[in-house]
């Protein structure tokens, strides 16, 4: 019998660097050393900030190769990635490091060029709580899913995957452990793709998910 699923929150917190750039060779040099928190917080920190807009570009770096250098062709290549497919932040950091030499590369006065703001790094740090909701059942973690906050769908779906067993999120990991029945639902729930939505999307396609594959559930 597996133990039950313990509900947990979490917040990210905003940590200074003192790390700053002003052009893409700035950008790049600083992205050899920056911690790989800072990668972290710079692709997956937006999902918890509030946001007044619908932003184009997903992660921080390309925002701010838009809005401060005005290089919509490098700001469109930089918000392809997906920092999901990648469980090693070094192999995330050595991809942006790529995709910015070769914008370089394509002009001398590309890497010169001072943007109309600093991008400032920005370290995370994740700070977990306890909600001391325990859920023993499939069915009822389902049924808990939409009434989660945003931070709990945060810690279970993406922060999950920085923890043994790596790249696997919470709720595919506790679902597996039900056996056969529940194949179906652990599959379906390791398919959603966490970075190109909202986190009110992303619970929104999870509670979906558990009412169409759980037995006796919505579909």
């Amino acid at each position: 019998m597996a133990e039950p699923f313990a509900v947990r929150d979490c917040a990210l917190i905003a940590i200074a660097t003192g790390q700053y750039a002003y052009t893409l060779a700035e950008l790049r040099d600083r992205l050899e050393i920056i911690p790989l928190s800072c990668i972290y917080y710079h692709f997956w920190g937006g999902l918890l900030r509030p946001k007044f807009d619908n932003p184009e570009y997903q992660n921080d770096f390309a925002i701010w190769v838009y809005h401060g250098l005005r290089d919509k062709p490098l700001a469109e290549r930089m918000s392809l990635i997906d920092p999901s497919k990648y469980h090693d932040l070094e192999d995330l950091r050595s991809e942006l490091i790529d995709i910015l030499e070769e914008r370089i590369d394509e002009s001398e006065l590309l890497p010169w060029m001072k943007a109309n703001q600093r991008f400032y790094f920005v370290r995370s740090q994740t700070v977990v709580f306890d909600t001391r909701v325990r859920l023993d059942t499939p069915e009822l973690l389902g049924e808990h899913i939409p009434h989660m906050s945003l931070g709990s769908v945060f810690y279970h779906f993406i922060d999950a995957r920085r923890r043994p067993p790596w790249g696997r999120d919470d709720f595919t990991h506790w679902v597996s452990g039900f056996g056969d029945d529940y194949a179906e639902l652990a599959e379906q729930i390791s398919q959603i793709d966490p970075y190109f939505t909202s986190l009110v999307e992303l619970r929104d396609e999870l509670t979906r998910v558990f009412a169409a594959h759980t037995p006796g559930g919505g579909a």
